[in-house]
């Protein structure tokens, strides 16, 4: 029997369009997942997701434009009033042996059975597009309403069925600022559980940390990884930054190197998950090259190149989880950098050398880390505007801005000459030819004005014959 509300949710246009294709066929539709649990916290849902008792080839026959994307597991995703919208088949579905997709998937005769198979109560309601009631067998709106993350019937079960669900669990109370119910955050720490989450594949893993590190607060969710032991499986390179200490005399850490790179990562721009990803890396090689002495009886801690030692265990912690070579030079890249000194007496030459080894399009970014590295320090905000590093980081950033503005040359296209003038000019191509370039750049950073052909060419041929 189903659990009806006596309260509605205002369909979207596009939804009642299609629910009358639907309909007109002798089908049933329903708004499933994540829209109808925005919609119940008055929130405006990113996508829709759709369950029916068609199945997917009768789908694909009622609209002009399918797609198969999943059809093998009973889903194609409809474009429809410029709306893509994935709809699925009623269904219910086994374990996931390979840690990627179910064993088999069977199709269910009602909507109810298909509720059953969903991982949370909050996840496991429906919103019939003829009438806009829900349907919610395992009273998920209560557990919406006390902020309660709860598995439909038994934890271990549903956990066994497939071993990304408790790191959905996880990902779910960063993300909405749910607590995990009793007895389902019991289960997160059952060996049997853990297990099944170790069989999962590493890509799936990775999708739900970039999801967790859209959160408001990814620490939350970060915190009860470590506490379950799931982060030290797929990232154990964080591990050892648990009780390092960074405090000493001078009182420049109150955190340990974990808590403040999980804050770190809280202090970075939500909207941008690989630079909190950056964050959350920027010191894990901290532990590594820790080094302690006393000055004046003040104890002093030492992390001397440490950027470079996390750059390294960066690399090899994203690339075992499978980011994409330009994921993995862009997060190395900041972490390698992010320990750069500006100070008020550099010249515009050096701010130009800085902007070419950076990257103009990195800029932002770097200095976006360097205050969620500060932020990391005591888990709040900054004060900018009387924060002496911070008015030096706005400093930089509007120095850089007029460079930008002003300079024609930040790279070596930008240069008045390129090598098939040098080979005119007389020079041979080959490996000096590239030394030659590099050098001219170098010298035109110094001193934009140097930028002509005609000057260019003249310390090139010299340069040349030096080597002669």
């Amino acid at each position: 029997m189903f659990l009806f509300f006596t309260n509605k949710i205002k369909i979207p246009e596009v939804l009642k369009k299609i629910n009358k294709v639907f309909k007109k066929n002798g089908f049933e539709c329903y708004l499933v997942g994540g829209a109808v649990r925005d919609f119940l916290m008055k929130k405006k849902p990113s996508d829709w997701d759709l369950t029916t008792n068609a199945f997917p080839n009768q789908v694909m026959s009622m609209f002009k434009k399918v797609i198969p994307t999943g059809i093998a597991h009973g889903t194609v995703t409809v474009h429809y009033m410029g709306k893509q919208i994935e709809v699925t088949t009623f269904r219910t579905e086994s374990d996931y042996t390979d840690g990627r997709h179910p064993d088999f998937v069977k199709f269910a005769s009602n909507i109810q059975d298909d509720l059953s198979r969903r991982d949370f109560t909050m996840n496991a309601i429906a919103v019939s597009l003829d009438t806009g009631r829900l349907v919610d067998p395992f009273h998920g709106k209560k557990d919406i309403a006390r902020k309660i993350i709860k598995t439909v019937g038994n934890p271990k079960e549903r956990f066994l069925e497939d071993g990304l669900r408790p790191i959905r669990a996880v990902r779910f109370s960063a993300q909405l600022n749910f607590k995990i119910e009793q007895n389902t955050y019991k289960t997160l720490f059952d060996n049997q559980i853990k297990e099944k989450i170790t069989s999962i594949s590493v890509e799936r893993f990775r999708d739900e940390l970039i999801k967790l590190l859209k959160a408001r607060k990814p620490s939350v969710g970060l915190k009860i990884l470590e506490e379950t032991g799931i982060l030290n499986f797929f990232m154990p390179e964080l591990t050892p930054c648990r009780n390092c200490i960074q405090n000493d005399g001078r009182g420049y850490h109150i955190f340990d190197v974990m808590d403040h790179c999980f804050y770190a990562c809280d202090g970075a721009p939500c909207e941008k998950p690989l630079l909190r990803l950056a964050a959350l890396l920027h010191d894990i090689g901290k532990p590594d090259v820790r080094m302690e002495h006393f000055e004046n009886g003040i104890k002093i801690v030492n992390f001397y190149n440490h950027e470079k030692k996390s750059k390294e265990k960066a690399e090899i912690l994203m690339t075992r989880l499978k980011f994409s070579n330009a994921e993995i030079k862009y997060v190395c890249h900041l972490i390698e950098n992010h320990m750069f000194h500006y100070e008020s007496a550099w010249s515009d030459s050096a701010v130009r050398r800085f902007i070419v080894k950076i990257g103009k399009d990195n800029i932002d970014d770097l200095i976006d880390l360097r205050l969620a590295d500060m932020y990391g320090k005591y888990n709040k905000p900054v004060r900018i505007h009387d924060n002496p590093a911070c008015i030096l980081l706005n400093e930089l950033k509007d120095r850089v801005e007029q460079i930008e503005k002003s300079s024609s040359v930040l790279n070596m296209k930008n240069l008045a000459i390129n090598g098939n003038t040098l080979i005119k000019a007389g020079i041979p191509s080959g490996k000096e030819l590239g030394k030659i370039l590099k050098e001219l750049f170098n010298m035109v950073l110094e001193n934009p004005s140097m930028n002509t052909e005609e000057k260019l060419t003249e310390c090139a041929l010299k340069m040349y014959q030096s080597t002669l």
